[in-house]
């Protein structure tokens, strides 16, 4: 089996020992997904731009779509993280299972936006039009469509290097559903 190691920081190019020390100031510890993005001189500061760019979705919006997206691919590393920024975003344990599981009936709106990433995540982009319906009358217009597919497109990436990778999770590790 090949065996894919996470970098350390002196194992990286200095502009990512520069993203490393940012990291480690803001979160306190640089997560191994974050560092094995390191190994390429682009990808790390790519990626972060990627997750902090402007969008119409609010936090708990956007862990929504990691949430359903990552247990979709099958991430243990992101449903793990997910669990953890899920719950700092005020998701309980209980709601972050729903979730997972692609529905979230404790919000109406959360309801039509978990169940619109599943079909688009599930359909490679194609949902049904009864699907897209309810995205919209639960108050979602083209742009959260637009935002909502690029926040999937971020989890994808992530959720891809771990499952060619799997290297260690280092949150605690989401329960299987």
């Amino acid at each position: 089996m090949t065996k894919f190691a996470v970098p350390t920081r002196g194992e990286v190019s200095e502009s990512n020992q520069a993203i490393f020390d940012n990291l480690q100031k803001g979160l306190g510890f640089v997560p191994n997904l974050y560092a094995y993005f390191a190994k390429s001189e682009t990808a790390l500061g790519d990626y972060l731009a990627l997750q902090g760019r402007k969008t119409t979705l609010k936090a708990k919006e956007k862990e929504v779509v990691n949430i359903v997206t990552s247990q979709i691919n099958g991430c243990r590393y992101c449903q793990s993280a997910h669990t953890v920024l899920g719950k700092m975003n005020g998701f309980s344990e209980e709601q972050i299972l729903e979730i997972r599981g692609g529905s979230a009936s404790f919000d109406e709106k959360l309801d039509a936006l978990a169940k619109f990433t599943q079909a688009v995540v599930e359909n490679k982009g194609k949902a049904s039009e009864e699907v897209k319906n309810a995205f919209f009358d639960a108050g979602y217009d083209e742009v959260s469509l637009i935002d909502v597919v690029v926040q999937v497109g971020d989890k994808v990436i992530s959720n891809y290097i771990h499952n060619l990778t799997e290297f260690a999770i280092d949150f605690p590790v989401a329960p299987e559903l």
